[in-house]
């Protein structure tokens, strides 16, 4: 699910359309507001594109990637040479070096202050991103984040296919629906991602059939695919160096109407791949007291259908915490995630993952590159955990 996406949409549309006109009734002129029916099927690929006339939309990548060495990409005997090696790496009790882990989403936001302006200079859509680096080794995060109004070109989000721009931020899919390729391009501040992504198995999706509630209420969900387990290539830049990379990613889009419920104040969630070539979704929305106010998910084994998770089915249980020395939020780093009867745990791979988006969405949050255990302690998969709520209760 990745909530941050929602909220940081919400608060950023809310906050525009009170500063603007205050608070804002829908008029008699306007359109009511799409709802979300269950049982309705998700077409591609049309819904692989933007759906503008929703409140908020995100398009979701992260994942892990590791530099290739420069000789081995100069001649064929090499790269094989260097190919086996990671296959070897990868075996069980084989070292590898660490990854890098990364986060691009791009965000849509539907203004309904901006609704009945008649100026070509209104700012109807917003569309901002976020992008970070983590250097496991150097347990350090870098991050940069973008924000921008639909029009002209510069800045968009199209129906009909993925293809979102923001300036010279852009992901774009191509291919048949069922084999899809995404290429993404960011230039952050400290670094660079030019990044090819590759499906490797069939669509995810989650809930119902990609209907996927999100509160207590049944008016509280959201379409929801994701692509988990692509195959990454492209290239890294940062001081000045340019490296080729390749790893392992999770994709999610998702796109809803509704607010989260009143009483929840933030949530806890993960995606996995998992190395069997599994994945596991899992989420919680919390209460001020941290008790669990909804929960849900997916697993996928191997070549089998998609288990839709309950919330009586998602328990996540904190065991190590840490504290930001720039916000003094205090965030469970280790976590204990119980799902259908399986015990596993999620570390992260290094402490200090935590975003600074008060520049474009008004929100901190931590995300970061995570490891999955089963309950005998082993690796089994890796991904990314999100957090929000901690530096304070959201205000939608």
């Amino acid at each position: 699910m990745a909530p941050t996406r929602r909220a940081a949409l919400q608060t950023l549309a809310a906050g525009l359309a009170w500063g603007t006109h205050g608070a804002h009734a829908l008029s008699p002129m306007r359109a009511l507001p799409p709802v979300l029916h269950p049982g309705e099927p998700l077409r591609f690929p049309q819904d692989f594109g933007a759906h503008p006339a929703f409140r908020t939309e995100w398009w979701y990548l992260t994942g892990s990637l590791w530099p290739q060495d420069d000789s081995a990409r100069n001649n064929t005997a090499a790269a094989t040479a260097t190919a086996t090696a990671t296959a070897a790496s990868t075996a069980p009790g084989a070292h590898r070096p660490a990854p890098l882990g990364f986060q691009i989403t791009f965000f849509r936001s539907r203004v309904d202050a901006a609704a009945d302006s008649r100026s070509a200079f209104a700012a109807r859509q917003l569309v901002f991103a976020h992008a970070a680096l983590t250097d496991v080794a150097a347990a350090r995060l870098v991050h940069d984040q973008r924000i921008g109004r639909t029009g002209f070109g510069l800045v968009e989000a199209h129906e009909g296919d993925t293809h979102v721009v923001l300036r010279d931020w852009t992901l774009q899919r191509s291919g048949p629906a069922e084999r899809s390729t995404y290429a993404s391009r960011v230039t952050a501040r400290d670094f660079t991602l030019d990044l090819r992504f590759t499906q490797t198995q069939t669509l995810l999706l989650q809930g119902d059939a990609g209907f996927s509630q999100k509160g207590p209420r049944i008016e509280q969900a959201s379409r929801y695919y994701s692509h988990p387990q692509l195959q990454v290539s492209g290239q890294l830049t940062r001081a000045g160096r340019t490296q080729a990379v390749s790893g392992r990613a999770w994709m999610d889009h998702e796109w809803s109407e509704s607010l989260l419920d009143a009483d929840a104040v933030g949530w806890d969630w993960i995606g996995m791949n998992l190395d069997d070539g599994g994945a596991l979704t899992a989420f919680r929305l919390r209460r001020a007291d941290g008790s669990t106010l909804w929960a849900g998910g997916s697993l996928r084994a191997p070549g089998q259908p998609v288990r839709k998770l309950s919330p009586d089915e998602v328990r996540f249980t904190p065991l190590r915490h840490w504290t930001s020395p720039a916000t003094r939020a205090r965030y469970p780093v280790a976590w204990q995630v119980d799902v259908a009867g399986q015990r596993f745990t999620v570390e992260a791979r290094t402490d200090a993952q935590e975003l600074d988006s008060r520049g474009s969405t008004g929100s901190v949050y931590w995300e970061g590159l995570s490891t999955l255990r089963d309950a005998r302690g082993q690796a089994v998969g890796s991904g990314y955990l999100e957090m929000t709520g901690y530096s304070g209760a959201l205000r939608l």
